[in-house]
């Protein structure tokens, strides 16, 4: 059965429970890594600055204490591969739905597929908090 690393272990530990508890379910059915957590405001100015966030600090949901946002890759990680990012989405989406938990997937930012020029974040879940 996959297992965290000790890596994905210390950024996860950075997130709201509640992505946790999803983390720890979907990892007993899928092997995945956690990327990213919490981001400080120096790592929150590098991602906006390299087009990886459209949010600047402290604007993101990973800018929040916990997180409230992860991003996660299917291991071993290969970035072309997005279909293995899609069957790692619908395990995260269907533990997340299994435990009543709100979230929504950067690759469906309004609940339907990207359009064209969207920023398509296709390892990036956030909580859907009230």
């Amino acid at each position: 059965m996959p297992r965290f690393s000790h890596t994905s272990l210390e950024r996860l530990s950075t997130c709201n429970p509640l992505l946790q508890q999803i983390a720890t379910e979907a990892i007993k059915i899928t092997d995945f890594s956690v990327l990213c957590g919490h981001r400080h405001k120096e790592m929150q100015d590098k991602a906006f600055s390299e087009g990886m966030s459209t949010k600047k600090w402290p604007l993101s949901e990973h800018n929040s204490w916990p997180s409230k946002a992860i991003d996660i890759a299917p291991y071993p990680i290969d970035w072309e591969d997005e279909k293995r990012f899609f069957r790692l989405a619908i395990v995260i989406l269907f533990v997340a739905l299994k435990k009543n938990i709100s979230i929504r997937w950067g690759g469906a930012w309004d609940g339907v597929p990207n359009k064209k020029g969207q920023l398509n974040d296709l390892g990036h879940f956030e909580l859907l908090l009230d």
